[in-house]
């Protein structure tokens, strides 16, 4: 079993987590239950699918969880860009979010193809 503390990309998806919840905190109440709970749904999915796919047995498993990980990262950066549009959000108070979700979303794919090349 494989220990996801240990991996960077976990890590940083705790940080965005963090960073998103911080940050919805500014975002209209009236949002509390719409997009707000969507943003903070779509960022705790990212470090808790490296987790979930971590305790899993084989590379095929944990790609599968990594692929959702991965997926849940642009919805979270969808969102928020449509957050910024729409003036809930300023471009300023993410930019280190976007920054991060673009890192995570590299070094994940980099996984993945790792992964990949080790179940050939």
């Amino acid at each position: 079993m494989r220990n996801f503390r240990e991996y960077d990309i976990w890590k940083l998806g705790m940080k965005i987590a963090k960073e998103v919840y911080l940050v919805s905190k500014h975002m209209p109440n009236e949002e509390k239950f719409g997009m707000i709970s969507q943003i903070q749904r779509a960022a705790i999915s990212i470090p808790s699918n490296i987790a979930e796919g971590a305790a899993r047995k084989t590379e095929k498993e944990f790609s599968q969880y990594l692929h959702i990980s991965i997926g849940s990262s642009f919805e979270l950066e969808t969102q928020i860009l449509l957050a910024i549009e729409i003036g809930y959000l300023k471009s300023s108070d993410v930019q280190q979010i976007l920054s991060d979700l673009n890192t995570i979303q590299k070094q994940t794919n980099h996984l993945l193809n790792l992964l990949k090349k080790s179940q050939s």
